[in-house]
């Protein structure tokens, strides 16, 4: 009987520390991701704001209510805009951020190889 009582207490205890580390997981990865509003180059996790630290509990109470991460983006996206995340999704409001840098990439090379070819 008592290790039977002993193996529920492990299995009672472990699960529960388990789910805050991964929601703690969770917390750090989203907060990377969201820009805070006042520093405007840091980011949530970065900052130590009020605003910053307030966006932080919000995001821990959304997690504790189960929502998963792309719902608290997009939470954070209707409230502040598209701007708010680090990583926005292709769209066409967005594109040009997507694609300048390919086009940059392409025509710094195009000039590189142009280089090449005119000395030789």
């Amino acid at each position: 009987m008592k290790i039977l009582t002993i193996t529920l207490i492990i299995f009672l205890i472990f699960p529960s520390s388990y789910l805050k580390a991964d929601n703690q997981d969770k917390l750090n990865k989203i907060t990377k991701n969201l820009r805070c509003l006042i520093c405007q180059g840091q980011s949530v996790y970065d900052s130590d704001s009020e605003f910053a630290n307030s966006m932080k509990t919000l995001v821990e109470k959304k997690l504790d209510e189960g929502l998963p991460e792309d719902q608290i983006y997009e939470y954070f996206k209707n409230k502040y805009g598209e701007w708010i995340l680090y990583n926005p999704q292709l769209n066409k409001n967005t594109y040009i951020l997507w694609l300048l840098p390919l086009f940059l990439f392409l025509i710094g090379g195009a000039i590189i190889i142009k280089s090449f070819i005119i000395k030789k």
